[in-house]
C-alpha cells in the first residue's frame, strides 16, 4: 500500500530487543495496514496472526465482551463493512508504553471512514462519506495481544445521519482533528524517562482535579499548572469539544459535576491503566470511572438516583510540559443504558418513518 505513515512501512531492521514498546507497535503495524485498504480476508488474517486465540475483545455497547479474534470481527466489522463497503481506517495516534502494574499497551486514536450505503445498528445510511472516531487499546504478552478495549464514537454516526435521539451537546460537534503538531505516531525508539514523566503528569493532574468539589473550589485544582492555555478538550460526540480551560469547566466539567458529585470517591471500585509514551500518555479502565447520578441530572436525563460506571479512554499531548490536546472518548450508550434509557430504541421510534433501504450512489460503492 502507499503510505507517509511510518509505522505501517516495512522497518529497516527489527526494533532492538530492549525496545519491546517499539516491537509492539510494528506487530500492530499489519493491522492497521489492511484496516486501510479494508478486505475482509486480510483483516481476519492480520487479527489472527496479532492476537491469542483465547484473547478477550471488549467493546463498547451494544457490542460487548467476545473471545478470539474471529468472533470479535464478526460482531464488529462484518456488519460494518456491510453498511460501509469502502470502510477505512485512519490511525492519528499510535503509542505504546507499561502501565503502573507493568503491562504492555500499545493505544491508537483515529476514525473509520466511508460511504453510507446501508444501515447499520438502525441507524438511516446518508449516501455520504461518514466518520467514526475509535481509541482501541491492546494488551500484549508474548508478543500477542491478549486484551483489547476499544470504545468507538457510535453517537457521532448517529449525528451525521440526522438520527441521534437524546439531547444536544453543549459543546462544538465537528470531525476531531489529529494532534496538531502531526506526530501522534510516536516513533521509535521508547524513551522510557521522558515516557515516565509525560504518564506523571497526567495521574498528577488527575489527583487535583479531584479535589474539587470535596476539598474546594476550583482553585484546588490547579488547572494552570498542568493544562495550556489554549488546550482543547475534544470530549466524545453528545458532549462535544471545549477550548480551553473555561469551554473545559463550562461545556463538560461543570454539568459533569452537577449532575455526578460524587465522583472520585469509589476509587477501590476499579482499575486505572496509564502508560506514557513521549510526549504522549494513555488510561484505560473497564471501567474506570464510578458515581451516582443526582442533583441536576445529566446530558439531559432527570436524576435518577443510580450509581453507573462508566468506560473512559483517553489521550493527552504535552507541549512545553503541560496539555495541550485531550483525546476522550466515554461509553456513553452505556451510560444511558445503565440509567434505563435504551438509545437504539429512541432511535428507531424518531427513525420509522425512514428509508432504511441501501443507497445507491451513481458510479459509488456497492
Amino acid at each position: 500500500m502507499s503510505t507517509s505513515d511510518p509505522t505501517l512501512a516495512a522497518p529497516a531492521r527489527a526494533p532492538a530487543e530492549s525496545d519491546r514498546h517499539s516491537r509492539h507497535k510494528a506487530l500492530i503495524a499489519p493491522l492497521r495496514a489492511a484496516m486501510y485498504d479494508f478486505e475482509e480476508g486480510a483483516v481476519r488474517h492480520a487479527l489472527a496472526e496479532l492476537a491469542a486465540p483465547d484473547a478477550l475483545f471488549r467493546l463498547c455497547h451494544p457490542f460487548g465482551d467476545s473471545t478470539g479474534p474471529e468472533a470479535f470481527y464478526d460482531s464488529a466489522f462484518r456488519d460494518l463493512l456491510a453498511a460501509w463497503p469502502d470502510l477505512e481506517r485512519r490511525d492519528t495516534i499510535v503509542m505504546a508504553g507499561a502501565d503502573e502494574f507493568g503491562a504492555d499497551w500499545v493505544g491508537c486514536g483515529g476514525y473509520y471512514t466511508g460511504v453510507f450505503t446501508g444501515p447499520w445498528l438502525d441507524i438511516p445510511p446518508t449516501g455520504h462519506q461518514v466518520t467514526m472516531r475509535f481509541h482501541e487499546f491492546y494488551r500484549f504478552a508474548e508478543g500477542r495481544v491478549v486484551e483489547f478495549q476499544a470504545l468507538w464514537d457510535i453517537p457521532e454516526v448517529m449525528m451525521q445521519a440526522g438520527a441521534w435521539p437524546m439531547a444536544p451537546s453543549l459543546g462544538r460537534e465537528f470531525h476531531v482533528p489529529g494532534p496538531a503538531t502531526q506526530d501522534g505516531l510516536v516513533p521509535g525508539p521508547h524513551d522510557a524517562a521522558k515516557s515516565e514523566a509525560t504518564r506523571q503528569h497526567i495521574v498528577d493532574m488527575l489527583e487535583h482535579l479531584k479535589k474539587h468539589p470535596s476539598q474546594g473550589g476550583p482553585e484546588v485544582m490547579e488547572m494552570e499548572r498542568f493544562w495550556h492555555p489554549r488546550m482543547n478538550w475534544y470530549g466524545p460526540s453528545g458532549i462535544g469539544t471545549g477550548r480551553g480551560i473555561a469551554g473545559f469547566r463550562n461545556w463538560h466539567q461543570i454539568p459533569f459535576l452537577n449532575g455526578m458529585p460524587d465522583r472520585g470517591q469509589y476509587l477501590d471500585e476499579i482499575t486505572y491503566h496509564f502508560f506514557g509514551d513521549g510526549d504522549y500518555a494513555a488510561v484505560t479502565g473497564w471501567p474506570n470511572m464510578v458515581q451516582t447520578v443526582t442533583h441536576d441530572g445529566w446530558m439531559g436525563i432527570a436524576p435518577a438516583g443510580r450509581k453507573i460506571t462508566m468506560r473512559s479512554l483517553d489521550f493527552w499531548r504535552l507541549e512545553d510540559g503541560l496539555i495541550r490536546e485531550n483525546w476522550v472518548l466515554v461509553d456513553l450508550l452505556d451510560a444511558y443504558r445503565q440509567l434505563g434509557v435504551d438509545v437504539f430504541a429512541r432511535l428507531r421510534e424518531f427513525n420509522k418513518a425512514r428509508n432504511l433501504g441501501r443507497i445507491a450512489v451513481p458510479g459509488g460503492p456497492a
